[in-house]
């Protein structure tokens, strides 16, 4: 099924969905303030996932700071949006003959040592045999040096930059494709919580909260993992459509099929993922109908669903360059209005953190 067509039965669904009582949680939504995530960093003005990124993010003051987490062949934990290598690096310059069938390099086929090799620049897409930038407003390709860090590169910096500059600026792991990792014979979720707990990430108060696509994962991690380490820190399911392909099953056959997350959209779904999570991460249409026009914003009744269980609505992502605005919105000013005022989502994902830190300190 197409995702719009898929988006307009999820709308009916939810708006179906009954406002209940506000269930008892660990996260108050009424009491908590709006917030900021700085989506791959300031990735809107240097390279995604790149320590510039996140320092110059951290200088626009966000609440949170994401990290997407993947691991290498040597079980070293690495910050990059995909598992594989080749959007953001010269990996198929420095290792030409190391893809897989499917012409992608994976960062788990390559130690910390040779990933730490390879540069990083702007995101980009190859048509016919050349490299088109993904946001061509941006920071242009190839320009100065950029590395792929370490998880822990990161939090040390920001916490560095927490105990200098006398900010409490948190971080929000995605642990990325959790499902490969396992078919790979790698946990990678155990890894990051050793991590986290390393540096004191281990409890609700805990500067943190940590996200994934994989509901099954989510699961382990907060009845199996979690217990086990002694840990209890913020937990988010991020939401996608089916055929979107963000999680797979393997069969008995060791064939992928894709998850099918269209339960989490109908009636009960927000009560199920409440019992492991304490917010959602939606992607924006999922909570303001592409069907709204100016003056007229047709909310799906996600948000409405989701703080009936007392869960927070952090949506992705937000961004500003030319095409990016919904029809709906007059601005991106307009647009964070609609989603933190009219549909009332606890915080957004954004590439310009900047600019939401503006927009609320305004109001």
């Amino acid at each position: 099924m197409k995702k719009h067509s898929l988006a307009a039965l999820i709308g009916a669904s939810l708006l179906a969905i009954p406002v209940l009582a506000q269930a008892q949680s660990s996260v108050d939504t009424s009491a908590n303030e709006k917030i900021v995530v700085a989506h791959r960093g300031a990735s809107g003005y240097l390279p995604e996932h790149t320590l510039p990124a996140k320092a110059m993010a951290y200088a626009m003051k966000p609440d949170y700071i994401e990290q997407d987490v993947v691991m290498t062949k040597d079980d070293k934990l690495v910050v990059l949006h995909d598992h594989y290598l080749d959007r953001v690096t010269n990996v198929a310059e420095v290792f030409p003959e190391r893809a897989r069938k499917d012409g992608r390099y994976y960062a788990i086929d390559f130690t910390l040592a040779e990933i730490k090799q390879l540069s990083v620049t702007e995101g980009f897409n190859l048509k016919d045999g050349k490299q088109v930038q993904g946001f061509p407003e941006r920071y242009p390709m190839w320009q100065s040096d950029f590395k792929v860090p370490t998880l822990e590169e990161e939090i040390e910096m920001i916490q560095g930059l927490n105990k200098t500059l006398g900010y409490d600026i948190g971080i929000y792991p995605e642990i990325k494709a959790p499902w490969f990792h396992r078919h790979e014979g790698k946990d990678i979720s155990q890894a990051v919580l050793k991590v986290l707990k390393q540096y004191g990430y281990t409890s609700k108060a805990s500067k943190v909260y940590l996200q994934t696509f994989d509901f099954n994962e989510l699961k382990r991690i907060h009845d199996e993992l979690m217990p086990a380490m002694g840990m209890d820190v913020k937990l988010v399911q991020l939401m996608a459509y089916t055929d979107w392909n963000e999680t797979m099953i393997y069969n008995d056959q060791g064939q992928a099929q894709p998850y099918n997350y269209d339960w989490m959209f109908a009636n009960g779904g927000m009560e199920v993922i409440a019992k492991y999570a304490d917010g959602i991460g939606p992607w924006k249409p999922m909570v303001v109908s592409d069907k709204s026009t100016k003056g007229n914003i047709k909310l799906t009744g996600l948000v409405k669903a989701a703080h009936a269980q007392g869960m927070q609505v952090h949506p992705y992502t937000f961004r500003s360059d030319t095409g990016r605005i919904p029809a709906y919105a007059n601005d991106f000013s307009d647009m964070l209005d609609i989603f933190y005022n009219t549909a009332n989502v606890d915080g957004v994902f954004t590439d310009f953190p900047d600019k939401a830190v503006n927009f609320l300190d305004a109001k």
